[in-house]
């Protein structure tokens, strides 16, 4: 704008100049070419009025614009409706806003804001941040006959008794994460904590805390370091449920879900832009059978056989994943469990074969799930009838098993899942009163009324196989409320 003035006034000067010095010299000029030096004249004179016009509207607009700016915009919440329509009609005179924030009201503002931060602030004695997250969860549930005198039964019980129900804050979450600088090459810092009150008893006043799962992990670019405890390596996925959270969904009925101290190394491999390779290995503590009684989670072998002293495994797992959308993904894995525990003076080797995946053709279907073959498996979290003794001979007893979901994530808050599972171990090398068969199948609707509360109701059963005395079935029924902080 500053340029076209100057040209505007450097015309009128160089035109003025050229009339000025042809009357100077002499030169006589006709009437037209005076006429059209004039008229032209009369032009640039418009021209310079019009530019001015435009200037004093353009500097009454930026005086109107003074009364909010974009960054007080914050504070017009402290106002009132009429407070702010007083300031948008000052602004337009020109004069000062009414309802612009004093720097003493913006100090006061800071301040609280200030000190609300470092109420909420969560920090670590070794100056880590530190962040509370969970899930208070509350279960209303009802069971069957067959119910293991339990709240959520893995197992149908070979004797029936009367039905139940009730409820239960047990299965509450309780987690810590912190995330630290950078250590050693680059790699960065960070861990997570997880605990429940799902121990003790099912009495009110008997809940006790316990840890569930726990890591410290350091990451750099295609390499994690991991140790801690958790799920195994070779059965990571798990069914969705609000239903089941004391214990892994489908536990006993084909999810190896014992969470239990390991050191794990992963490297990522890109094959691409949408595809790559993930190579997993494991040092894993197996848990110790026989040791104690858990009728929560799993079956005691027969009494009077010797406790399985439990050895590290190792285990691996190479993953091959693929994308073609925002949406489209595809996830599959093949895994393996090798290690060799001892009872007495007798050897019990457990080799195990694993394969799971995650398949989502669009964003409304999901297909995940797990397939494994195997011996004494017993010693992940499942049946506890990993070996038996026959005829003088000590056996780690074959097992077939897994679990699959179909899950449909309707809208971003309403969601349906089916699920089911099995754990099927060899007939002949059991003894009468084992399981030869645990099968679970369970549905839920899960609903968001809120970001972080959430509804689900769930009804399913079990059903279980007694060598000996046949099938027993056990039907289990909750409503969970769930509040994530």
């Amino acid at each position: 704008m500053k340029g076209n003035l100057t040209t505007v006034v450097c015309e009128v000067f160089l035109a003025a100049a050229w009339v000025i010095g042809g009357a100077a010299t002499g030169h006589a000029q006709s009437a037209p070419e005076l006429r059209e030096i004039l008229n032209r004249l009369d032009r640039l004179e418009n021209e310079n009025r019009a530019l001015t016009d435009e200037v004093r509207a353009l500097r009454q607009e930026l005086a109107g614009g003074r009364g909010v700016t974009p960054a007080l915009k914050p504070y017009a919440t402290v106002f009132s409706s009429s407070a702010l329509a007083t300031d948008g009609q000052s602004a337009a005179a020109g004069q000062p806003s009414a309802a612009e924030p004093s720097t003493n009201e913006r100090l006061a503002l800071q301040q609280n804001r200030i000190d609300e931060l470092a109420q909420t602030k969560v920090e670590a004695s070794e100056k880590f941040p530190l962040r509370i997250t969970g899930m208070a969860l509350f279960n209303g549930y009802v069971n069957g006959r067959n119910n293991n005198n339990t709240e959520n039964p893995t197992i149908a019980s070979q004797i029936p008794a009367d039905a139940t129900g009730g409820g239960t804050l047990r299965q509450t979450t309780l987690g810590l994460l912190f995330h630290g600088p950078q250590t050693f090459l680059g790699g960065k810092v960070s861990g997570s904590l997880y605990m429940d009150f799902f121990g003790g008893s099912t009495s009110s006043l008997n809940h006790l805390f316990r840890l569930r799962t726990a890591a410290i992990d350091v990451d750099w670019k295609n390499t994690s370091f991991m140790v801690g405890q958790d799920k195994p390596l070779i059965s990571q996925r798990d069914p969705n449920s609000l239903a089941q959270v004391g214990v892994s969904p489908l536990t006993g009925a084909g999810n190896l879900w014992l969470w239990q101290p390991q050191i794990r190394l992963e490297q990522r491999l890109a094959l691409g832009n949408d595809s790559g390779l993930r190579l997993q290995a494991a040092a894993i503590q197996t848990s110790q059978l026989n040791a104690t009684v858990d009728p929560n989670a799993y079956v005691t072998s027969p009494t009077g056989l010797p406790a399985e002293e439990s050895n590290p495994a190792g285990e691996g797992r190479v993953e091959v994943w693929r994308r073609w959308s925002e949406s489209g993904r595809l996830e599959i894995a093949g895994g393996l469990h090798v290690n060799r525990n001892h009872a007495g003076r007798f050897d019990l080797p457990t080799n195990i074969y694993s394969l799971d995946w995650f398949f989502r053709p669009t964003g409304k279907v999901e297909f995940s799930g797990m397939f494994y073959h195997g011996r004494n498996v017993a010693v992940l979290g499942a049946l506890r009838q990993g070996f038996t003794i026959l005829n003088g001979r000590w056996l780690s007893v074959p097992s077939n098993g897994g679990w699959a979901q179909l899950r449909f994530p309707i809208t971003e808050r309403l969601s349906f899942d089916i699920y089911g599972g099995q754990q099927d171990d060899k007939n002949s090398d059991l003894v009468v009163g084992n399981i030869g068969k645990n099968q679970a199948y369970f549905g839920n609707v899960m609903y968001r009324f809120a970001p972080n509360v959430m509804v689900s109701l769930e009804g399913g059963q079990v059903r279980t196989t007694y060598l000996g005395s046949g099938n027993r079935l056990n039907d289990h029924y909750d409503l969970a409320i769930g509040y994530l902080f």
